[in-house]
């Protein structure tokens, strides 16, 4: 597709693409919005320079993409619910979500979207790696996506490994729910995109707990080869932030990991959740 409206340059290969000439501080105007819409479909994830917005603006913009919804684990901002605070403070170790994972698949219906805007940077180091889900499963052997394309997977928001990269940010008081309290749902391993109709692979290391019907250490050799696989270099793209950067992907079709190379500096997102629908 040629763009008139906006300017797309990928980044990648595999996905990615910075997204130029469109000013998100007002109204987007419907055709501009369509062109958005197509490049983050094509491109899976958009990213979006030197764009200072308020926390009006940023809604505003994301109700352009979908409805937004609370994030289930972490307190919003006074006055704004719906945008969540993803801090790093210099003292901290573990960063919140330090792990490839698709947010929160804990849920019966996820969503379809987030969106991340950079407020607070590090003087280096913060990136975020974005891997693409459609690669990941079309690049297995026909013979592994016919038994992949038969399984459901237990999802689980206590699981261990991303457990652990919430710690410091619930001690510091945004906890939205008991400590005990935990979600779980059951999904497709394999998912068919409901725009594109591409089928992807849809477990993540930081939820996927086993497959149903089977144990976890039945489940943990195939499990952890796939966790391996689909985070591949020649799946990826690097997102370097700058302050008013914005990132939005598509939950759906892609994988994130935020590298925690910055001890000792302090580094503030704000995020906001897009829409929901049950994979199928």
């Amino acid at each position: 597709m040629e763009y008139r409206h906006i300017s797309v340059a990928p980044v990648a290969g595999a996905l990615g693409a910075e997204v130029g000439a469109v000013n998100l501080n007002g109204e987007l105007p419907d055709p501009v919005l369509a062109e958005i819409r197509h490049a983050w479909l094509r491109h899976l994830v958009l990213f979006f320079r030197d764009h200072h917005l308020t926390a009006d603006q940023y809604l505003a913009f994301a109700r352009r993409i979908a409805e937004p919804v609370e994030y289930p684990m972490l307190r919003g901002l006074d006055g704004y619910p719906l945008i969540v605070p993803v801090i790093k403070l210099p003292h901290e170790r573990v960063n919140f979500g330090g792990l490839w994972h698709s947010d929160t698949a804990y849920l019966e219906t996820p969503p379809i979207g987030a969106t991340l805007l950079a407020r607070e940077l590090p003087p280096v180091g913060g990136d975020t790696l974005f891997a693409n889900m459609y690669l990941a499963y079309e690049t297995l052997s026909d013979g592994l996506r016919r038994v992949l394309d038969g399984l459901r997977a237990v999802n689980s928001s206590a699981k261990a490994d991303v457990t652990r990269t919430r710690e410091d940010r619930l001690a510091e008081g945004g906890a939205k729910l008991a400590a005990d309290a935990a979600f779980s749902a059951v999904h497709p391993v394999v998912r068919t995109h409901p725009e594109t109709g591409r089928k992807l692979l849809y477990v993540n290391g930081g939820h996927t707990v086993r497959f149903e019907d089977m144990t976890e250490d039945e489940s943990a050799p195939l499990l952890n080869y796939l966790f391996a696989h689909l985070c591949r270099p020649e799946f990826t793209c690097r997102l370097r932030w700058q302050v008013g950067t914005l990132a939005l992907w598509d939950n759906r079709c892609t994988q994130h990991n935020p590298i925690n190379d910055y001890h000792g500096h302090r580094r503030v997102m704000h995020r906001i959740s897009l829409g929901a629908d049950r994979p199928v």
